[in-house]
């Protein structure tokens, strides 16, 4: 068996060359976990605004229920709310004017892809794309941007969150659920509202008949118990709203 003697100098130059080389390792190791751990934080989707501040805020999705939104907006303006609507592009293309008057009114405008296909299923390139297209017909019909994303169904995978992120879109979901999609009767919209609400509250809506009849008691009943009503970046962005007014 052969032998290998190290000098000292040698032996020293190689425990040097080595802790290195660990320390490298750690570093490198210790960037990525931090890498990792922020890009999850940046795509992560938002639920609900601050829970200290007692507000709330009505989500309401829009890629169908034209029929119900003139009501709504009426609503909404005699009880002095604004609430943020989610609306897809396909349905902004076709109804312009309502896009426009929902503007008008002082409501706020968000992102709800283009097509209503499955985010999930779509790959990040088609997920930006339908983003884009909706940002586009929304700019054209009101003169602003949008900033926040609800995806179709609430679906988030990562790639889906990724794509939104790096279109600079805040991802919105919702903490109270109407399930109003599936009609049932205006009480038990009412119900599903008023026995989940809290702090900072995101209320997903859509315009439906029974949401239609079932707003006025919603926002009488919030602000029975002293609920301020906001728009959704009012809710989640609060101070940085303030500053930007």
């Amino acid at each position: 068996m052969k032998v290998i003697f190290l000098s000292k100098k040698s032996f020293t130059n190689w425990a040097i060359g080595l802790l290195c080389l660990l320390t490298a390792v750690y570093l490198a190791g210790n960037w990525w976990q931090q890498t990792t751990t922020v890009s999850v934080v940046k795509n992560s989707p938002i639920y609900q605004g601050c829970s200290e501040k007692k507000q709330v805020s009505l989500a309401i999705n829009v890629d169908w229920g034209e029929e119900y939104l003139p009501d709504m907006l009426n609503i909404l303006e005699s009880n002095h709310v604004n609430a943020t609507f989610f609306i897809t592009g396909r349905w902004a293309q076709k109804f312009p004017e309502i896009t426009q008057s929902i503007n008008q009114k002082g409501h706020e405008i968000g992102n709800h892809g283009f097509s209503h296909a499955s985010p999930n299923k779509m790959s990040l390139e088609q997920n930006k794309s339908e983003i884009a297209r909706t940002m586009t017909v929304i700019e054209q019909a009101t003169g602003k941007k949008t900033r926040l994303f609800a995806p179709p169904s609430g679906e988030r995978a990562d790639h889906v969150l990724q794509a939104a992120a790096e279109l600079g879109y805040s991802t919105i979901l919702w903490s109270v659920d109407t399930i109003d999609w599936e009609r049932p009767s205006p009480d038990v919209i009412i119900n599903r509202v008023m026995k989940k609400v809290h702090n900072g509250a995101i209320i997903l809506m859509h315009p439906t008949k029974s949401t239609l009849e079932a707003l006025p008691k919603i926002i009488q009943e919030l602000k029975n118990r002293e609920y301020i009503l906001v728009t959704v970046s009012e809710n989640v962005f609060a101070d940085m709203v303030k500053k930007d007014s």
